[in-house]
């Protein structure tokens, strides 16, 4: 006959096994943290849930167990973060790849740390309103259409796919205006369509009836690189302890980030989105460890798209990395 524990050994083993469970869910202190150059340091970010893995990192402990204090600058565009990291007002910058590259074009030397974002599906998508002329992607040609900025992932990825569906860009009127702003302008009739990701996409369709004319994430941009951090290569050569701190922090969080449970909150907190948006909208694929191939997808497509002459090395721009992820 079969020996049954105890209920109270039961007991105590459940709390054993919960302990345990507790311990690895927490970051552990790295055996090199506190061995890092500079302890404080602070990252231009733009309020985003591109953001999650960062906030998770600082609200979980993750740059705490590397040594790291990290303070965030919060800037209104991709073009002003990284502003504000090539001029020394911060360490590092959260932006898009494209601009990371126009700016290695222009004579820039920037590296990139660490991966941040690249688009799932239905996660960017071209919108339109009920009232717009624009219905399919065909439409798109000749139209007016919001983008954040020329050059930005939103202009590179919309004439990306119309390209892919034979649709002529050359003669559509590009609107720029922050993401906030593009629901409003379709609903007031100011644009025919417009570029949006998440938050914004799910909040345009629920206040002004926007839907999808066709995913910017498709075809040619299919998982397309969208967002890392990056530091200049002066930087990156003085601080190699602190950026390989910052690179095993966002790795640790980005493998919590799997868990949604932990990206809505701050994405409600930080993003100021609604909790109703939030459970509803779609995530961008999180990274963390930058593949040099993946990673050349971006150039390649400036350069196909007339954007730059010249083809760009994307492997020269990535600083080593730290793991895998």
């Amino acid at each position: 006959m079969p020996h049954r524990a105890s209920p109270r050994r039961l007991a105590a083993l459940a709390l054993v096994v919960a302990a345990l469970l507790s311990a690895c869910s927490q970051p552990g202190r790295s055996q090199a943290a506190g061995d890092v150059e500079k302890p404080s340091i602070r990252v231009a970010i733009l309020t985003t849930v591109d953001l999650a893995p960062l906030w998770l990192a600082q609200e979980g402990g993750y740059f705490k167990a590397e040594g790291l204090e990290v303070q965030t600058d919060v800037g209104a565009s991709g073009q002003e973060t990284l502003n504000r990291m090539t001029n020394g007002q911060d360490d590092l910058a959260l932006s898009t790849y494209t601009l990371f590259f126009l700016a290695k074009n222009s004579g820039t030397d920037v590296k990139l740390v660490s991966d941040g974002t690249s688009a799932s599906p239905r996660s960017n998508e071209i919108v339109t309103v009920p009232n717009s002329p624009v219905k399919t992607v065909n439409d798109l040609g000749g139209k007016r259409i919001a983008i954040s900025s020329k050059n930005a992932a939103s202009d590179v990825l919309t004439r990306s796919v119309m390209r892919d569906h034979g649709v002529d860009v050359d003669k559509v009127q590009w609107v720029p205006m922050p993401l906030p702003e593009m629901g409003v302008a379709l609903a007031q009739g100011r644009v025919d369509a417009a570029y949006q990701p998440e938050p914004f996409l799910t909040q345009a369709a629920k206040a002004t009836g926007a839907y999808p004319v066709v995913d910017a994430a498709s075809g040619s941009t299919q998982a397309f690189p969208l967002t890392g951090y990056g530091a200049t290569a002066k930087w990156v050569q003085e601080h190699p302890k602190t950026v390989r701190a910052f690179q095993r922090a966002m790795l640790n969080a980005t493998r919590a980030a799997v868990d949604r449970a932990r990206i809505e909150p701050l994405v409600v907190r930080n993003a100021r989105v609604d909790q109703d948006i939030a459970s509803l909208m779609v995530m961008p694929a999180f990274g963390s460890t930058l593949d040099a191939r993946r990673i050349q997808r971006v150039p390649d497509l400036l350069q196909q798209l007339g954007v730059v002459q010249t083809k760009i090395d994307a492997s020269s721009m990535i600083a080593p990395q730290t793991g895998t992820g």
